[in-house]
């Protein structure tokens, strides 16, 4: 399996090759100081598994993450990095990283998140799992609260929106005018913050609110 170290440290590059290089189905193809220089040598040696710093100088890993995997698809990045904060765990998994480990992480265990991510998996260091976890419990509790502001006839015709209904067929249903209803249907997207009826019919069916 071939990796490629990218880190502006030489020591810390010196330190992941000693190790890794020990480990029989690992190759070391190559080395990156930055993340310009990272992806020009991605491209010249088509490495499996990238372990990639994410502060660096002339581009920082997220936008040679990006970089990468948009123009080298088989290449899986791994963060590599001593920050688990927002500011850099979203940005990365956005960008395309399959994996995001700590620098505290055991020798052991980072060689068997290459192996993990090359065969396909995504590993995340146990202090990112638990933000991210946290920050999708975040959302989803944001979206309840906006439920929560719909009026009971707001719901009403949110579920006739759900089931394809047009604001006539509504009307009818719910024995009310066309007016009302869309008056009712733009005060529902104001306030569940959505753009158009067909994320409204999917917000509805996410929160059990479809028929």
């Amino acid at each position: 399996m071939k990796v490629v170290l990218v880190d502006d440290h030489h020591v810390v590059r010196k330190g992941l090759r000693y190790f890794l290089e020990s480990q029989k189905d690992l190759e070391i193809v190559a080395e990156a100081e930055n993340g310009e220089e990272a992806v020009k040598v991605v491209e010249d040696t088509k490495p499996d598994v990238v372990l990639m710093d994410l502060i660096m100088p002339k581009k920082n890993g997220i936008e040679a993450t990006r970089e990468i995997t948009t123009l080298f698809p088989t290449t899986k990045v791994i963060i590599l990095t001593s920050f688990a904060d927002q500011e850099h765990v979203i940005p990365a998994l956005q960008a395309g990283a399959s994996g995001y480990q700590l620098k505290d992480i055991e020798p052991d265990e980072l060689a068997e998140t290459i192996r993990a991510v090359h065969s396909g998996e995504s590993k995340l260091h146990n202090k990112v799992t638990k933000y991210v976890l946290t920050r999708i419990t975040a959302k989803e509790t944001e979206e309840e609260k906006l439920v929560k502001q719909l009026t009971k006839r707001e719901k009403d015709v949110l579920i006739q929106i759900s089931m394809g209904k047009s604001n006539k067929e509504i009307a009818s249903s719910l024995v009310i005018s066309e007016k009302t209803v869309k008056t009712h249907v733009s005060n529902i997207l104001g306030k569940l913050q959505l753009a158009d009826r067909t994320q409204a019919a999917i917000f509805a069916m996410k929160f059990g609110l479809s028929s």
